[in-house]
């Protein structure tokens, strides 16, 4: 299983928030690159980057950060808040992510995240599947859609999607555990031998303790996502270098 830790940016400062609610703003430092440098010199080779100043304003903000991660450190980038258009994208991709992830375009522009999967293909385009009870949420968690989970990650696995990244808001940023159960219900309902897709689910929201990264492997999560767990010390680096030497 991938180790993923997150950092998310607003005003190009690394920040926390909980349950995605941007009054709980917690900033960790002021320079995510030295962050992600941290993360490197540990043995991490991969990072998940949200951009939440564009979550809000439905557009790419923070993509200098982005550049200055991609150019000063080998990290692999998933990169995704507020990804509408395909300048976004361009732009993305161009300052140095590996992947990116879209959300809410898949629920309110579903042809458009289509197109996108199409032209980059699936090893590029992840699937962000954020839900509050079961409905799926967007607009950096502000709204929740009618669009059901499980329905909603089967109805993109059809179109070829393969990586799914899954955030129980209720549980992010909480430090009480992840949603073991949901993960698994997902794993179950949309593993399908048909489509000729294994599903790459990467957990994410409520890690508080390495001893849960074992259980998530084992429910069969391609990756898990790390964040306020690393920052508050709840899980150190040098537990997660050692993990991934085991691992490897």
């Amino acid at each position: 299983m991938r180790i993923i830790p997150a950092i998310d940016i607003i005003e190009g400062k690394c920040v926390r928030l909980s349950k995605g609610d941007y009054n709980t703003k917690k900033i960790y430092n002021e320079n995510p690159l030295e962050i992600a440098k941290q993360f490197q010199d540990h043995g991490i080779e991969y990072l998940h980057l949200v951009d939440l100043d564009g979550a809000k304003s439905k557009h790419i903000v923070n993509h200098k950060v982005l550049y200055e991660i991609a150019a000063k450190t080998n990290l692999k980038v998933d990169f995704g808040g507020g990804l509408k258009s395909d300048e976004d994208l361009r732009i993305a991709f161009e300052n140095g992510a590996n992947q990116i992830t879209g959300g809410s375009i898949a629920v309110k522009n579903p042809g458009k995240f289509k197109n996108w999967l199409d032209i980059y293909g699936s090893d590029k385009i992840i699937l962000g599947a954020d839900a509050h009870n079961e409905k799926v949420a967007v607009s950096g968690w502000q709204e929740e859609s009618n669009e059901e989970l499980i329905p909603f990650i089967k109805k993109f696995q059809s179109e070829g999607i393969k990586y799914i990244i899954c955030t129980d808001i209720s549980k992010d940023g909480m430090l009480q555990g992840p949603s073991f159960g949901l993960y698994q219900k997902i794993l179950k309902e949309c593993h399908s031998e048909a489509l000729g897709t294994s599903l790459k689910l990467i957990a994410s929201g409520g890690i508080s303790s390495f001893d849960e990264l074992p259980e998530l492997a084992r429910l069969g999560c391609e990756g898990t996502i790390i964040g306020k767990a690393i920052y508050e010390g709840r899980i150190t680096l040098k537990q997660l270098e050692n993990y991934n030497m085991n691992v490897n």
